[in-house]
């Protein structure tokens, strides 16, 4: 099964859920991209994602054009505030699904409130990936020993 997580920057947050929902499952494909990818993954994605044990500092942003000749079981976009535009995406998709969330990076304060922010972001992310997991993957193959 091959899923693409999807948003502007490709920074934070489809590269943490990229790592949540290949840690869930070694035989999943999972990818992430941005259609405005950032230079590097923010140094506080890498820092709160290797606090659960999750080390993403080798992961590079992606250009969304990459992969449009190629066909998704699931393209998820991730954007969520009020003033982003999630992208959209033209390649051929089984099925699309959108997991909102707050841009962490848009963050301000002191380092302890910028941390923070990233942190309840990982978490939210987590469980909505959890739950996509096990109502979409394994809940399609019926499958009981993988929950």
């Amino acid at each position: 099964m091959k899923v693409l997580i999807l948003c502007t920057g490709n920074s934070c947050r489809s590269q943490m859920a990229q790592a949540f929902l290949q840690s869930y499952d070694k035989s999943l494909k999972v990818f992430s991209a941005g259609t405005e990818p950032a230079y590097r993954v923010n140094r506080y994605a890498i820092q709160v994602m290797s606090e659960v044990g999750i080390d993403i500092s080798k992961q590079n942003p992606t250009n969304v054009s990459k992969y449009l000749n190629e066909e998704w079981d699931y393209v998820i976009t991730v954007c969520g505030g009020a003033n982003e535009t999630c992208p959209a995406f033209i390649g051929k998709v089984k099925h699309r699904w959108h997991l909102g969330y707050e841009d962490p990076a848009e963050a301000t304060g002191t380092e302890e409130e910028i941390l923070n922010e990233f942190r309840r972001v990982r978490d939210e992310i987590n469980e909505g990936f959890k739950s996509f997991y096990n109502s979409q993957i394994l809940g399609k193959h019926g499958c009981s020993c993988c929950g």
